[in-house]
């Protein structure tokens, strides 16, 4: 059996054949409707969790009885910050166990912005009365209780000291002096209202670094503030942007020949120059003490930096670089005639463009139908995560209490029996959770959530991709061009692929989907596996990683293909993923090659115009243009609008770009099959451009009987 047996037989020729099939039937029906009713099914989970679900856990902190802080319509509603009574009992282990700090929350208007223990607030001024009273729980009788009866009930805190908000709570006002002497409020040490001395430092690990969370909320602020003044420009950078990247794609068509020699020019060159390089560096090492020593006598070093001074180091990066060099120039030579190939697909798949405009545009469809699904998963996950109820426990000051931890019910709490035995104990809001049926089946829920995203955005992408793909085979197979090319082209491949093919993109997508989800499961447990000293465990989780992330590129690639041969014949997912894996198996050679000139071509121009934007909007921002330099806006941190600049520029050129992909890869799938289906003669004539004819040294005898 023959490779090309191996890899299924060649196309025949089929007189009827003119381009993408519009008599087809419905591919794939079984899974249409299994995804019909996995939407249906996310539309119930959806409902479900916003009729349960409470954002304003979320939104607003929530005090020790469960009353949200700062809720508009409450009798919080001006006091939207939380209080913690003692923040040192944040730093128990108590927090992670059960996601709430073992001490008393309180809402409260403001931040203290001084030290004060109970003690002196009672022995002080009125004004210290009422300042101190702020912080006590409500309707507390602060002028006839003692502070001893006072913290026992736990009515008040024992001390105060200065904080700041953050995250709407509030924290110890922590900093550095010199020397890294850490201070709260500008005191080292301080009395707890209990006549013992506390290190501010002590404070550090209790409120988790906030003086770190404080700094970045600063940044955070200045950030957003150089938003507020540069939001015009960063929008005119990228309509400059989007400009950028039609211009280069109409300019792409004539001079792409140029770009890819000019790139593997430069390639040679630059690799070349390595050469060079080491070899200047093996040579100024002669005689040099210890330069002669060799990597294997040297042994492994943390300091990478010594390898660099014997000379066997540069000696092996020469002779890798002269290899490289070598079988570069090698392939140049060998597939110099594929390489002009390439050039002419993608000087057509310009041409394709240019008469089919309209696909320049069809990625804003695909960005709102993703935002629309990224939107529903999101509002989703925060209803499911907040559909829980309140948790409330006990929560002690001593060791000796047997309830400690256990569910308790606030409202008859200090009629109970727990009170009785634990005078100390109180029942302070734990968590949210429950012990419904809805909510022992939660985390299904978030999982279903999760899975679909991935199926209706693979699905929304696939859709694009069915799309483009039939309209550019349309280009392709029209004989005679543009008058052969049907009107509307886009949207009639967008009714055909809604109409006979919803289920056979449902199918690869969740093919793709459930691999997807694998890694994510993977990715999660690598997370849990980060402390864990298993050895064993963690590197065969590396490996899994590894194979489903090539799994997954696999995947992509195949859809890729496979939705395009759903697009020009109508077959279901199956036979069009093995029709396109066989063509290009048969043409393995012409798949290597021009896959990746033609991919790093696309990359080259995606950075060209991220280069070109990026470099403007630096040399304008950072007022360095002296025409404009009254122009441009007052930051705090110019490169804030660059960035976003640079950023928007790349999704902008990669949205236009990925327009480019897809018609590339449609047309040489095409170009393809037209070389197997076609032979030139008058009754199979090739249906490729006359300059893809010229290179290959084939014609059509229609097109000599005319000369």
């Amino acid at each position: 059996m023959t490779k090309y047996e191996r890899a299924g037989e060649s196309r025949k020729f089929d007189p009827n054949f003119k381009g993408p099939i519009y008599n087809r039937s419905c591919t794939d029906i079984l899974c249409c409707i299994v995804f019909i009713f996995a939407l249906l099914g996310y539309f119930a989970v959806g409902i479900l969790a916003w009729s349960q679900g409470d954002p304003r856990k979320v939104i607003y902190p929530t005090d020790s009885r469960g009353q949200f802080c700062g809720q508009a319509g409450t009798r919080l509603e001006k006091k939207p910050l939380l209080f913690y009574f003692n923040i040192l009992k944040c730093a128990s282990p108590l927090v992670l166990l059960e996601f709430q700090c073992p001490t008393t929350q309180l809402c409260v208007d403001s931040c203290p912005d001084r030290h004060l223990t109970l003690v002196k607030a009672k022995l002080g001024s009125k004004e210290d009365h009422e300042y101190y009273k702020r912080y006590c729980k409500e309707g507390v009788d602060f002028s006839q209780l003692s502070p001893p009866e006072l913290l026992r009930d736990g009515l008040c805190p024992a001390m105060l000291m200065p904080s700041k908000a953050f995250t709407r709570r509030c924290l110890p006002a922590l900093g550095t002096m010199k020397g890294g002497v850490v201070v709260v409020g500008n005191e080292t040490t301080f009395d707890d209202g209990q006549g013992v001395s506390i290190n501010a430092s002590d404070v550090l690990e209790a409120s988790k670094k906030s003086n770190l969370a404080v700094e970045a909320r600063q940044v955070a602020m200045r950030i957003f503030e150089d938003y507020t003044q540069s939001w015009h420009w960063i929008l005119l950078g990228l309509v400059i942007a989007m400009v950028v990247s039609l211009i280069f794609i109409v300019l792409l068509r004539f001079l792409a020949g140029v770009m890819v020699w000019v790139m593997i020019v430069l390639v040679i060159l630059v690799i070349g120059y390595g050469i060079f390089h080491c070899y200047m560096e093996f040579a100024s090492l002669k005689g040099q003490p210890g330069s002669d020593v060799t990597i294997r006598d040297l042994g492994l070093q943390t300091d990478f930096s010594i390898y660099l001074q014997i000379r066997q180091t540069w000696l092996a990066f020469m002779i890798i670089l002269a290899i490289v060099e070598f079988i570069i120039i090698l392939l140049l030579i060998f597939l110099r005639k594929r390489i002009l190939i390439a050039i002419a697909l993608i000087k057509e798949a310009s041409r394709a463009v240019g008469h089919v405009m309209s696909s320049l545009f069809y990625p804003l469809l695909t960005f709102a139908l993703l935002s629309v699904v990224i939107a529903y998963w999101a509002i989703t996950a925060v209803f499911l995560s907040t559909s829980n109820e309140q948790v409330y426990k006990v929560f002690n000051k001593t060791d000796d209490c047997p309830f400690a931890l256990e569910t308790c019910d606030p409202k008859t709490f200090n009629s109970s029996n727990i009170s009785a035995q634990c005078p100390d104990a109180e029942c302070l809001f734990s968590f949210y959770g429950g012990e419904t049926v809805y909510h022992k089946y939660l985390i299904l829920f978030q999982f279903y959530n999760v899975f679909l995203f991935f199926w209706c955005a693979n699905f929304v992408t696939a859709l694009g991709q069915v799309t483009l793909s039939g309209a550019f085979a349309s280009y392709y197979w029209a004989f005679k061009k543009p008058d052969d090319i049907p009107a509307y082209p886009i949207f009639s491949s967008l009714g055909r692929a809604l109409r006979y093919h919803t289920g056979s993109l449902a199918f690869g997508s969740l093919i793709l989907s459930l691999v997807q989800v694998i890694r994510v499961l993977l990715e999660y447990l690598d997370h849990k596996l980060k402390g864990a000293q298993n050895k064993a465990a963690k590197f065969f989780l590396k490996c899994m990683k590894c194979c489903f992330w090539c799994l997954e590129k696999c995947i992509k690639f195949l859809n890729r293909n496979a939705y395009i041969m759903i697009a020009i014949y109508g077959k279901n997912f199956c036979s069009s993923a093995r029709d396109a894996f066989f063509l290009l198996m048969r043409n393995i050679i012409r798949v290597a090659v021009l896959d990746k000139v033609t991919d790093f071509l696309l990359f080259l121009g995606k950075l060209l115009i991220v280069g070109i934007v990026g470099i403007f909007s630096f040399f304008f921002f950072s007022g360095r243009i002296k025409a404009v330099e009254e122009a441009a806006p007052s930051l705090n941190y110019y490169w804030v609008p660059i960035l976003t600049v640079v950023v928007g520029s790349y999704l902008i050129a990669h949205g236009f770009f990925s327009v480019y992909a897809m018609c590339v890869d449609t047309l040489f799938l095409c170009f393809l099959d037209d070389l197997e289906r076609n032979d030139g003669s008058s009754e199979r004539p090739y249906f490729m451009s006359q300059s893809l004819l010229s290179l290959l040294k084939k014609s059509n005898e229609e097109a000599k009987s005319v000369d």
